[in-house]
């Protein structure tokens, strides 16, 4: 689906946002769980939906996401909104997800379903991974998760995981945000071309990067979670 003049980055409708992420990703899960904070602060939920979309960073790094890099940024980033659930991956290493395409594509594959099952689902994996360690690259694991949101309808989600019927609407959303056209995980998008990287943090790495040194954060504003959100219902309102 694509938004406005065919942009394939921008919601379909006034009242969806969609949020290009990794589930694999710290400041996805941080940016993720103050979409849905602020959602529910603004009493907006049944009103407005979020759209996640891909950005695989496996895929544009041509390399599994090393955890070094991603353990460095747990108490940096999870220091920011410790409620959003976190801790370092306690099992062992071989239990450690090498891709996290399989739980991307059930997030698409859960739009069938709805937009509410879908990021139900994303939700639920973030908070499987991140805070309670479990390698949501298994199809098992996924189908478990699923079952506790209470919103996916599981049998339905196997089906679409066995037949690969989400897989092409994964690569597309990886073309979609190639070249630039999406900057990172997480990039938010308006219908009405609104849009914002990492929203609110600003951040640096010190004594190298990804994988060798660690990030500061140099700011950090939750409130363009409350703007995206009022923005977004204002589109919405307009539209109705």
């Amino acid at each position: 689906m694509t938004g406005p003049g065919g942009d394939p980055r921008l919601p379909a409708t006034p009242d969806t946002i969609v949020v290009f992420s990794d589930l694999n990703c710290s400041f996805a899960h941080l940016a993720v769980y103050r979409l849905h904070r602020a959602r529910r602060r603004l009493g907006l939920e049944g009103r407005l939906w979020f759209d996640h979309r891909c950005f695989p960073l496996e895929l544009f790094n041509r390399t599994v996401n090393e955890r070094p890099g991603v353990d460095s940024e747990v108490s940096v980033v999870g220091a920011l909104e410790p409620e959003a659930g976190w801790r370092l991956w306690q099992g062992p290493d071989w239990a450690y997800p090498v891709t996290m395409l399989p739980p991307l594509e059930a997030v698409q594959a859960a739009k069938e379903q709805s937009l509410n099952a879908s990021e139900q689902l994303d939700l639920a994996l973030r908070r499987a991974f991140w805070a309670q360690g479990r390698c949501i690259s298994l199809r098992q694991e996924i189908l478990d998760i699923a079952a506790g949101t209470g919103a996916v309808d599981t049998r339905a989600l196997a089906a679409a995981l066995d037949d690969g019927r989400a897989r092409r609407a994964v690569m597309d959303q990886f073309e979609a945000a190639r070249h630039g056209r999406v900057n990172c995980s997480p990039h938010v998008f308006l219908y009405d071309g609104t849009n914002v990287a990492n929203p609110g943090v600003r951040t640096r790495w010190v004594n190298g990067g990804f994988g060798v040194g660690f990030p500061v954060i140099e700011a950090d504003d939750p409130s363009v979670y409350t703007d995206l959100l009022s923005k977004a219902a204002e589109l919405a309102a307009e539209a109705a």
